[in-house]
């Protein structure tokens, strides 16, 4: 945002000047056709402004359109309408910075690594060796499949799979080497 001096609150009384029939006292701030003249005579120099700041000719136009744009509709506020330029050369600049900002934070967001997709193919290979693990489950002994599923899909220790199933930690290492054997030769057996 453009710094812009506050109105102030009490005005001191205008006076009507009698020989041209202006107002002496207080200005009423930039007008627009001095916003005009302004934007005729300075609107290359703000825009090379802006290209110093930022790099592509569209995003300048932008900030130099939308610093325009602020300082019309702030216009009533600017006592001295000879610091029009000033006003504009900081608008130019703070937007220019808020834009730069935006970029940098979408490159941050936009630089973090997309996880890593299987292709259809991958997809269809590990499709297939889930189903053929699941078949070969399905012809384990209903123990050695609890135990395996349990220790290796639940993540859980022998102990609390003997626990859990009521047997003792020998019989779960003894179903666990069996049901692993068992699955071995049944994966090979499908490929």
């Amino acid at each position: 945002m453009p710094v812009i001096a506050p109105v102030p609150a009490a005005r001191p009384a205008r006076i009507p000047n009698q020989r041209d029939g202006a107002e002496d006292g207080v200005a009423a701030g930039t007008t627009v056709d001095h916003l005009t003249e302004t934007y005729r005579a300075h609107y290359r120099s703000l825009l090379g402004l802006a290209a110093l700041l930022l790099d592509d000719t569209a995003s300048c136009e932008d900030v130099v359109q939308e610093a325009f744009i602020r300082v019309h509709s702030a216009r009533k506020r600017v006592r001295d309408p000879e610091k029009t330029l000033a006003y504009l050369r900081q608008t130019v600049v703070n937007l220019s910075r808020s834009a730069l900002r935006r970029r940098i934070l979408g490159l941050k967001l936009l630089s973090k690594p997309m996880p890593d997709m299987a292709s259809a193919e991958e997809g269809a290979y590990d499709q297939l060796e889930r189903d053929s693990l699941i078949n070969a489950m399905k012809g384990l002994q209903r123990r050695q499949r609890e135990v395996l599923v349990l220790r290796y899909f639940a993540d859980m220790t022998e102990a609390q799979v003997a626990e859990t199933l009521g047997i003792s930690l020998g019989s779960v290492k003894a179903y666990g080497s069996r049901g692993i054997a068992a699955l071995r030769l049944a994966m090979e057996a499908s490929a």
